[in-house]
């Protein structure tokens, strides 16, 4: 839903960047989406992204 793997969404938890805001009558973990959303725009600004330019 969010491009965001499912390794990510673990690993923010392990992190304590996302909390589980509950279960779904499967038993599956709940997210807010906003709570995904800022931990992700958290995550990119402390890791800067290298851009590579094509020689052209």
């Amino acid at each position: 839903m969010t491009g965001v793997s499912v390794v990510t969404v673990y690993s923010w938890i392990r992190r304590s960047h996302l909390k589980v805001e509950g279960l779904d009558h499967r038993g599956q973990k709940l997210f807010r989406h906003l709570d995904v959303a800022r931990a992700e725009k958290a995550t990119r600004t402390r890791t800067p992204r290298r851009c590579f330019q094509r020689a052209a």
